[in-house]
């Protein structure tokens, strides 16, 4: 062995039995007490040590847009119509510089794999594809990243983005998504997606029922397509915040349906609670995707951060652990076990979004390890706590020092 994380508490552990991890060659090969190697040792102190964080829907190519588009001003704002006249003027070394900045500050909050939805049209090109596809080399070392191509304003209405799309993924991009609210035929978008999907052998991952009332849900067609295209385990819908709208017989029907497709949910609570509920001056809406009850009725969720400092999502500093807090007091869940499934939500089930084979604490395991400052996960939820360590494939990528105070 290399490297022993020591005294660390695993998520699924009892409260207090602490173990070691044993890493050689960049992978796990030893869990237990008391391990004992001429290697590298770090000791957590009884701290919890957890997988690294998964991101499964951020938009690093529009982050930190705010000093070139100023967040707009009033009750109603249209983010994507907004930002679409300042694309062009994009550079591919202006999407790498914000993209860049927005990836490390993922680093830092314990994050070690993304999946990032990347626009393409006749508006920006492949120069953001070209920005992101090309860090994804560059930040090895930390992070695994995945490239989900997609059409934000719109296919079927908006010539040339198709020809980009499949660019993009004849260049690698493993993931296809799409944003049918944008699109004059949302169902014409849905089909063209899962046909380019089925032809490239990729994931889908898509943008979906986003609005202020219940009605016309895109999710039902994206069930029967994946059926149909045998994709159960293989696509997701982010946002969904009509569901947040409907009485709760009525989500559990919706719910169902996602489940038996095999269709998971990633819920994003920042950009959905700014944007949702601006047509009302009182009683405005949340707006936000309660996972906790799709998880009750076996639909897989994340929690994700999606936009971060521009015009959709004026915040952020691309932490999940704060992501899932957001999450549970807006959703007002607090029990102990409902905590830990927040956890769940930024690890373990997020994995299985990513289709992540190789994830977890577990013997021939990436040595991807996370150690926090808290002694569980639903403390570190709570208390938004910060990681003080982080590895990658067994390499020390990040350190946090905690803080002392001075009397």
């Amino acid at each position: 062995m290399d490297l022993i994380v020591a005294n660390v508490q695993l998520m699924d552990a009892a409260p207090g039995k602490l173990t070691d991890i044993g890493v050689e060659d960049g992978r796990i090969v030893a869990i237990g007490p008391g391990l004992v190697a001429d290697a590298q040792r770090f000791d957590a102190g009884g701290r919890l040590a957890c997988p690294g964080l998964v991101e499964t829907h951020i938009h690093l190519d529009k982050a930190r847009l705010l000093e070139r588009c100023p967040a707009e001003r009033g009750r109603v704002i249209r983010p994507v119509p907004y930002v679409a006249p300042f694309k062009p003027a994009i550079t591919e070394e202006d999407v790498r510089e914000r993209a860049e900045a927005t990836l490390r500050e993922c680093l830092v909050h314990g994050t070690t794999r993304i999946r990032t939805h990347v626009e393409v049209d006749p508006g920006i090109g492949l120069r953001g594809f070209n920005a992101v596809a090309s860090l994804m080399e560059d930040y090895a070392w930390a992070v695994d990243l995945q490239l989900c191509v997609f059409p934000q304003e719109g296919l079927t209405n908006y010539p040339g983005t198709e020809d980009l799309l499949v660019q993009a993924l004849k260049r690698g991009a493993k993931v296809i998504g799409g944003a049918p609210r944008y699109d004059t035929d949302h169902p014409g978008q849905i089909r063209r997606i899962f046909e380019l999907a089925r032809e490239f052998d990729v994931d889908i991952d898509l943008h979906l029922d986003v609005g202020n009332t219940p009605e016309d849900l895109d999710a039902l067609l994206v069930c029967d397509l994946t059926e149909q295209y045998r994709l159960g385990g293989r696509v997701t819908v982010g946002h969904m915040t009509k569901l947040s709208l409907m009485p709760p017989s009525d989500m559990a029907v919706v719910a169902r349906r996602l489940a038996d497709a095999g269709v998971a949910v990633s819920v994003l609570p920042a950009t959905d609670l700014y944007l949702m509920g601006r047509d009302r001056d009182h009683s405005v809406c949340r707006g936000v995707a309660d996972a906790h009850a799709l998880l009750a009725h076996g639909v897989n969720c994340s929690i994700s951060s999606n936009n971060v400092l521009n015009p959709a999502t004026p915040f952020g500093d691309c932490s999940l652990v704060r992501m899932a807090n957001l999450y549970a007091n807006v959703v007002q869940t607090a029990q102990p076990e409902e905590l830990r499934e927040c956890f769940a939500m930024l690890t373990n089930r997020s994995a299985r979004i990513l289709n992540a084979t190789d994830y977890g604490i577990a013997l021939g395991n990436p040595a991807d390890i996370v150690v926090f400052d808290s002694p569980s996960p639903e403390r570190t939820i709570a208390e938004i706590r910060n990681p003080i360590a982080v590895f990658k494939n067994g390499k020390r990528t990040v350190t946090w020092h905690a803080p002392e105070l001075h009397h």
